[in-house]
């Protein structure tokens, strides 16, 4: 168990780096400030409803967020592939898909910072109306 433990934090430690670490580590702090704001919105529910609904509100943003900052990576990344594409010139189909495959990651890391907290705010905006 130990061991496949450490064996998942690795892989997803190479496809973090693999993704890019300037905008995985973006996409990343939305996440975390996404969570932190919904557990703020949780904690805020009986004290103070209306800073719940602000914390929800921002949670909302700063998934969003995440999710368009992966997809502008992933935009760059491409771009960036198929600038070097275009200065070697021919280039193998298993090159090309691996290329492709770096340029979501930071797509995938997005949609994950975006419906994670999702979860989070639809149970956070069916508690405020109760």
């Amino acid at each position: 168990m130990y061991v496949l433990s450490i064996y998942a934090l690795n892989v997803f430690v190479d496809r973090f780096m693999e993704g890019g670490p300037l905008f995985m580590s973006m996409i990343l702090i939305c996440l975390l400030v996404s969570i932190a704001f919904i557990i703020l919105g949780f904690v805020n529910l009986k004290k103070n409803i209306d800073t719940s609904k602000k914390m929800l509100s921002l949670a909302s943003d700063t998934s969003i967020l995440g999710l368009v900052i992966g997809f502008l990576g992933s935009i760059i990344g491409m771009i960036t592939a198929f600038d070097a594409i275009e200065a070697i010139g021919d280039i193998s189909t298993g090159k090309m898909a691996g290329g492709l495959k770096v340029a979501f990651l930071t797509t995938v890391f997005g949609a994950v910072t975006f419906i994670l907290p999702r979860i989070g705010i639809i149970i956070l905006k069916y508690l405020q109306k109760s």
